[in-house]
């Protein structure tokens, strides 16, 4: 098996970079990647405006995996459910505007929220029916400090529940690792209503706290093969591929590091990265933990 067939499946996130929008994109393509995934924050802070961030991605040539992120959505009522109605039909309009095909939505924090899972079905229902003339994917992500909803198999239970085929699951190792959902939950998974699997280590084997798990979601991720969790993730993404997972997979690596070194420095990390994962682990040698073979 040529693990060529393989490099194309993954891409970087535009978080782990510092810089305009421009440079990010020309740092991942010049790595070797062809696709990006974008943060609505790289396209409205553009200082020439949307119009042209958006040509800038198209000029690029990278594909763009998904466009992130829809906070807070679902559970709400009256003025804040409009509220947010508002907010989505604009991340729609720019996800539409880049081709990007999935639009990420993680699951509320807000106190405001109610927990009832038919209410939260009901509202993904109605955002995913939004999306559809758009041809957008809606990829649903257990946020492990979600208030009703913070591990995968109940975000997976509110995508069954709203039944919409263009309503799936976003999925992010940190997160599962942070919960210590069990590998086997992947098994009441549909592969083709996973719309999108995110990916990142970290350098720690426990997190101890629920305030220490958010600082090191947002502040020191590291890529795949770079922390403690290499023999999981590998796993992980063994597991994903054996239930028939075809999908792409983004390195969702927040880390205030890396927002200081040069960014084709941190895009070589990156593609070291996608390597490990294309030519070791998916061709069925999975490493030890802290053995990787990382070679460009």
């Amino acid at each position: 098996m040529d693990y060529r067939a393989h490099i194309k499946d993954f891409g970087m996130d535009t978080i782990s970079l510092a810089g305009p929008l421009e440079a990010k994109l020309r740092a991942v393509r010049e790595a070797g990647f062809s696709q990006i995934m974008l943060s609505a924050r790289d396209i409205v802070g553009h200082p020439e405006g949307l119009d042209a961030a958006v040509a800038a991605v198209r000029h690029s040539g990278l594909r763009v995996t998904g466009f992130q992120v829809l906070r807070d959505f679902e559970g709400l009522s009256g003025h804040l459910h409009d509220y947010k109605i508002d907010i989505a039909k604009s991340m729609l309009e720019m996800c539409s505007a880049l081709g990007a095909k999935v639009l990420l939505v993680c699951s509320s924090t807000s106190v405001h929220a109610t927990g009832e899972a038919d209410d939260l079905a009901r509202d993904l229902r109605k955002l995913a029916m939004l999306a559809i003339p758009m041809g957008i994917k809606v990829a649903f992500e257990a946020l492990s400090w979600g208030r009703s909803v913070n591990e995968f198999p109940q975000a997976w239970d509110i995508v069954c529940r709203a039944d919409m085929p263009n309503l799936g699951l976003g999925f992010d190792s940190f997160h599962m690792f942070a919960t210590q959902t069990p590998l086997d939950e992947l098994d009441m998974l549909e592969p083709d209503k996973i719309f999108l699997v995110q990916l990142a280590d970290f350098m720690w084997t426990e997190i101890k706290s629920m305030e220490e798990r958010i600082t090191t979601a947002r502040h020191f991720r590291v890529f795949p093969g770079e922390g403690v969790h290499s023999a999981a993730l590998a796993a992980l993404v063994t597991k994903l591929h054996a239930l028939g997972y075809r999908g792409d997979y983004s390195f969702e690596v927040f880390n205030d590091d890396y927002q200081q070194i040069p960014l084709p420095t941190v895009a070589q990390r990156a593609w070291r990265s996608a390597l490990w994962l294309a030519e070791d682990v998916l061709q069925r040698s999975v490493p030890l933990p802290n053995q990787l073979r990382l070679k460009r």
